[in-house]
């Protein structure tokens, strides 16, 4: 015997209604409005009911493929191989960014004096399980945006400024995701660190993917 759906927990309805979401739209059964609204929709309410009223007149239910498809779209994009050990970005009465697509190494060691520093781990390449950064900043600041899906712990010390980290990712327990530390001393500086791409932004964007597969 199955479990009401009232007793169901509400995360994991939400969960299976994107799902069917994603599935439809990127098979053509939705149009771009409809998916976009029910998403919004979906991402929101808290009733088990209301979500699932939301894909009662969708057609297409989900399967095994499309499951090990969404789950490798939302993964950290970890890849095999080899990668530097320390990469250096050293900005002095100066700025400096780092994004795109990138691998990363083992540490990044930044120092900041009267400058900025972006490290944009976003669509960055991880080839190990961790990633230290070592921040050293005085007058200065820095951004470091994560990707969904990954753990972070903050150990730098700061003096006259602070490390923000309002963010919380989604992380999946069944699957290994990479850890990323952030060490160093700030002085009158700041840390802040950012989600770039929204989980309704990752879910539009592996949409649009499926969809250009099954269309293209």
């Amino acid at each position: 015997m199955s479990v009401i759906l009232e007793d169901r927990p509400t995360e994991t309805v939400r969960s299976e209604v994107i799902d069917q979401l994603i599935m439809n739209y990127s098979h053509g059964e939705l149009s771009y409005e409809a998916f976009e609204r029910r998403l919004d929709q979906a991402m929101e309410l808290q009733c088990n009911q209301a979500l699932i009223e939301l894909t009662e007149d969708l057609p297409l239910t989900v399967d095994k493929a499309f499951v090990e498809n969404k789950k490798q779209g939302l993964a950290p994009n970890v890849v095999s191989g080899e990668t530097e050990d320390v990469e250096y970005m050293i900005n002095v009465f100066s700025g400096n960014k780092r994004g795109g697509v990138w691998t990363v190494p083992k540490k990044i060691r930044a120092l900041s004096i009267f400058s900025g520093c972006d490290i944009d781990l976003t669509d960055a390449k991880f080839t190990q399980n961790e990633l230290r950064i070592k921040i050293f900043s005085l007058f200065s600041g820095s951004d470091i945006y994560i990707p969904e899906n990954v753990n972070v712990v903050s150990k730098a010390f700061c003096i006259f400024g602070g490390v923000d980290y309002q963010t919380s990712t989604q992380v999946n327990p069944n699957v290994v995701v990479p850890t990323i530390i952030i060490e160093g001393i700030c002085i009158f500086s700041g840390i802040d660190i950012k989600v770039r791409r929204t989980m309704k932004e990752k879910f539009v964007d592996m949409a649009d993917k499926f969809k250009s597969i099954f269309f293209s």
